[in-house]
């Protein structure tokens, strides 16, 4: 509470001279303050464009830049992670040998890490071992702006875009950790899945349909997937004509 309080005075000065919207909100996860900030230049503060939201000048770990305008026409992972965060690290290994397949394969792909590490010097270190681009840690603004447009709750949170900018999953760690080879690429999002240790994490991050049947042997969850496809399907299309993700999810489970 006390470095909320803290977060609020360093504006007070500003409101006096300069009036603005801010809001702010308190991580129990994190000893941090995050502060948004609002004077109206930006309104109707509606969602902008990925490639909006992210122009301006990107790095790589040899120092070089490259303009944020390199990644149109690619697939581009958005990677929100952090050198302090155990289950980043973790991933971030596995996704340094996916980027090679992928980027080996022939596709145009590309990733930017945007990091919520505490200080620039971790950022350095944590970045060394990327071989995609990042933010400027200085850019603390536009690494903001990001982790808003995709309204990001928790880390490490990996979101697949097409080459117009559109979300293809936001489950991107998921996919990754189950098709290490990559062969599904670039991951859209299928009506059923096989439940399994790694995507049940999307069990807590909304609602999902489970349909458990009695299966020891390989194939045998098949018959299940066919009896529910086509609800899953229909569903999955009407959301998708509005732009708006399917708000439950499917999977089949053997016992």
């Amino acid at each position: 509470m006390d470095r909320l309080v803290s977060g609020i005075s360093r504006f007070a000065a500003r409101l006096v001279t300069n009036p603005q919207l801010l809001f702010f909100s308190w991580s129990t996860n994190t000893p941090q303050v995050s502060i948004q900030v609002y004077d109206g230049l930006e309104f109707p503060w509606g969602p902008k464009p990925f490639a909006e939201v992210v122009a301006g000048p990107l790095l790589r770990n040899n120092r070089q830049t490259a303009d944020s305008s390199s990644l149109e026409g690619h697939y581009v992972g958005v990677y929100f992670s952090a050198h302090w965060c155990p289950p980043c690290r973790s991933l971030t290994r596995v996704l340094v040998e996916s980027y090679r397949i992928i980027k080996e394969s022939g596709h145009k792909f590309e990733m930017v890490f945007v990091s919520a590490d505490r200080s620039e010097e971790s950022f350095k270190q944590y970045f060394s071992e990327m071989p995609w681009l990042a933010v400027p840690y200085s850019d603390e603004a536009r690494r903001s702006r990001l982790n808003r447009l995709y309204g990001i709750q928790g880390i490490p949170t990996l979101i697949l875009l097409d080459a117009d900018g559109h979300v293809i999953t936001r489950q991107g760690r998921v996919e990754v950790l189950n098709d290490p080879e990559c062969r599904l690429f670039p991951w859209h999002p299928r009506p059923v899945l096989e439940l399994s240790e790694a995507n049940a994490v999307q069990l807590h991050e909304g609602p999902c349909l489970v349909l458990f049947v009695d299966a020891e042997e390989e194939g045998e969850l098949e018959p299940a997937k066919e009896l529910i496809q086509p609800i899953a399907e229909k569903l999955m299309a009407k959301y998708k004509a509005k732009e708006e993700e399917t708000p439950l999810l499917f999977f089949v489970a053997g016992e």
